[in-house]
């Protein structure tokens, strides 16, 4: 599938941070941005997005399968990519659309590799053959100044929480490290958007750090006056650029 890596495929945007990051809030703005302007836009998640994913999905998270190993749950999340990749980011790419996902690849480095201490380099084979050729156009990895546990606080809203929530705030710290580790690595593909004091400042970063790929102006984002100071940015309108 190295093909659908031509001139002529959709854009791959995925979302990484931390759990209680606000990674779906910040998709689902975008998303209707991007419909807005007239894009095809595909809204995934990891792991899910088919009916083979969101069974081991099931599997995977359920608190209920705590005796699971390291390795076992690599696996899973990597068949449950492979699934993905070939059912419905492939395709979607190939005829144009935009896809955006909330994690991928980035998330099993650093929750299986640094939080679970599988090896970094199985992993990182691991993710090439699940992933088949596809790689990210550009990752937003949000940042915020608080400690893991305040994040799992937030992801959880007062329930239980699933198994890698229940996986303990030194595991969760251990994922945060990764996320800085990996957004140094790779500064052309991933860009950090520190979490703000409100969703729209939050918003207007985001946007911006995906500016180039839809062709606006970074400094100059094609929506009215008001667009992003909306409470759910949904009565705002995109702006045609001007020929």
């Amino acid at each position: 599938m190295d093909a659908i890596q031509g001139a002529s495929r959709g854009v791959f945007v995925t979302f990484e941070g931390g759990d209680g990051a606000g990674k779906t809030t910040h998709i689902n703005f975008l998303s209707d941005a991007l419909r807005d302007a007239g894009h095809e836009v595909v809204r995934l998640r990891e792991p899910g997005g088919t009916t083979v994913g969101e069974l081991l999905r099931d599997v995977v998270l359920n608190p209920e399968h705590d005796a699971m190993s390291p390795e076992a749950e690599l696996l899973i999340y990597e068949a449950a990519r492979a699934q993905l990749v070939f059912v419905v980011i492939a395709p979607a790419l190939l005829r144009g659309a935009v896809v955006l996902c909330d994690r991928f690849y980035d998330s099993t480095v650093a929750y299986q590799a640094y939080g679970r201490g599988v090896s970094r380099e199985f992993v990182r084979q691991a993710n090439m053959f699940a992933c088949q050729g596809i790689r990210p156009d550009r990752t937003i990895l949000i940042e915020t100044d608080a400690p893991a546990s305040v994040g799992l606080e937030r992801a959880m809203h007062g329930r239980d929480g699933d198994r890698m929530e229940r996986a303990g705030e030194h595991f969760h710290e251990r994922v945060n490290r990764a996320y800085r580790d990996i957004a140094a690595a790779s500064p052309d593909r991933v860009r950090v958007v520190v979490s703000q004091p409100t969703k729209a400042e939050t918003a207007r970063l985001v946007f911006g750090a995906v500016a180039d790929l839809f062709g606006w102006d970074g400094d100059d984002l094609p929506f009215t006056d008001g667009y992003f100071e909306g409470a759910n940015l949904v009565h705002g309108k995109v702006r045609q650029q001007e020929e």
